[in-house]
């Protein structure tokens, strides 16, 4: 999953981006309004965690421009205004979701995993191919039942596969959905991360690479 966060707290936008990370998204930060814009301008996100008070440009006016502009990015507002007043006005701008502060990481996590399953075509929170399963809520991975230890990354480019269903990924796509924006797309990272995932899945081989195109899963 790759996701945009938007908050004007910086400290706060910071822990939140830091613990998605960790969960193996790859995510942007920015802290106004005008720079969350440009940011979706460039990059394609799933997810999109927008302040409603933000300076420059308020999270009400990004999310009016994200629905206007047909991106297919879902929305989640975050504010301090708990009313349900709030909520409604906040939903009606076209938002997916919409979270009160201070709240808890794991159900911000949550939503941003609904949110995401929400997105064409809709996909399981556990995910199977070739005795491997994905259990994305949490956040766990086995091969043949065994469990399998994997980085941040290494599970973001196995969750990446999986999604295809056996179609070739390209390694710009790998790079898109898997890394945020500060990763450099000249160095050997993806193919790297391919080569250490594949090690430890082991035996018989399920990662291929077709050459000149990109990596496949399958038998």
């Amino acid at each position: 999953m790759r996701v945009l966060v938007a908050d004007d707290e910086r400290v706060l936008a910071d822990m939140v981006a830091e613990g998605l990370r960790r969960l193996s998204m790859a995510v942007d930060v920015v802290y106004d309004g005008v720079a969350a814009w440009e940011k979706l301008g460039v990059n394609r996100y799933d997810v999109a965690v927008l302040d409603r008070d933000m300076p420059g440009s308020t999270g009400d006016e990004v999310c009016r421009r994200i629905a206007g502009a047909g991106l297919g990015t879902r929305v989640l507002l975050l504010t301090a205004a708990a009313g349900i007043r709030d909520r409604v006005e906040g939903l009606g701008l076209g938002a997916d979701d919409y979270l009160t502060k201070p709240f808890a990481f794991a159900e911000l996590v949550a939503r941003l995993q609904a949110l995401s399953r929400r997105s064409a075509p809709a996909l399981p929170p556990v995910l199977e191919q070739d005795g491997i399963v994905l259990d994305v809520t949490r956040h766990t991975a086995a091969r043949d039942g065994l469990a399998l230890s994997l980085s941040p990354k290494e599970y973001a480019v196995l969750h990446v596969l999986l999604r295809a269903g056996g179609r070739v990924v390209s390694a710009e796509d790998l790079l898109e959905q898997a890394w945020d924006e500060n990763a450099d797309p000249f160095t050997n990272t993806v193919r790297t991360t391919v080569m250490t995932l594949r090690r430890k899945l082991g035996d018989p081989p399920v990662i291929h690479t077709v050459p000149k195109v990109g990596y496949r899963l399958g038998p």
